[in-house]
């Protein structure tokens, strides 16, 4: 672990490797599990704003979960979340025609009808954040799941934090993610 400004960050996000292949796991990170992704207090608000623009997006499933329980639920662990279908897949997620999961908030974000990609916890996956009263975790969270999506990133020689740079810059700003380059390029020797 080092620090970075207010951040604790595990070098894991440097020393692994890490590309989505959709094709292998079909975007199973949004459908299995036991809880929602996580959501931030300040995009409980959001999803709450934006839901009449996503729902032409979304599944009717999806549409009737939300519309019973609400936009976004407090999980078990007293954190807020968002809605599941049956306790299982993520209530914004879509399927494309070859039944891979794909969310629909991004959809309607790539669509133009919202400006908000997603919740950022999806955004940064496979990084997850912990906020505590002094700092913020910055952590890689393995899952089997993930499998072909670590070979693929060692085939290509992606690191996680590149990855996910995008998500990082929105969630710490580009000064943080810099600094972020600069300690990559001095733990590897590159």
């Amino acid at each position: 672990m080092f620090q970075l400004g207010k951040t604790i960050v595990s070098e894991e996000i440097i020393e692994n490797d890490f590309v989505c292949n959709l094709t292998a796991c079909k975007g199973g990170c949004c459908v299995d599990g036991n809880a929602g992704a996580p959501i931030e207090d300040g995009e409980t608000e959001i999803l709450v704003d934006i839901y009449n623009d996503v729902k032409p997006f979304l599944r009717p499933e999806g549409i009737a979960a939300i519309e019973e329980q609400g936009a976004f639920v407090k999980g078990e662990d007293g954190e807020w979340e968002t809605t599941l279908v049956n306790n299982s897949e993520c209530a914004y997620v879509i399927f494309t025609d070859n039944q891979i999961a794909k969310c629909g908030i991004e959809e309607a974000y790539n669509q133009g009808a919202i400006s908000w990609k997603k919740p950022i916890s999806c955004h940064l996956y496979p990084v997850r954040v912990k906020e505590y009263t002094k700092f913020t975790g910055v952590n890689y969270h393995k899952w089997h799941i993930c499998n072909p999506a670590c070979e693929l990133g060692e085939s290509l020689k992606v690191p996680v934090y590149k990855f996910v740079k995008e998500a990082l810059i929105r969630k710490f700003g580009e000064d943080w993610y810099a600094e972020l380059e600069q300690i990559a390029a001095q733990h590897t020797g590159a």
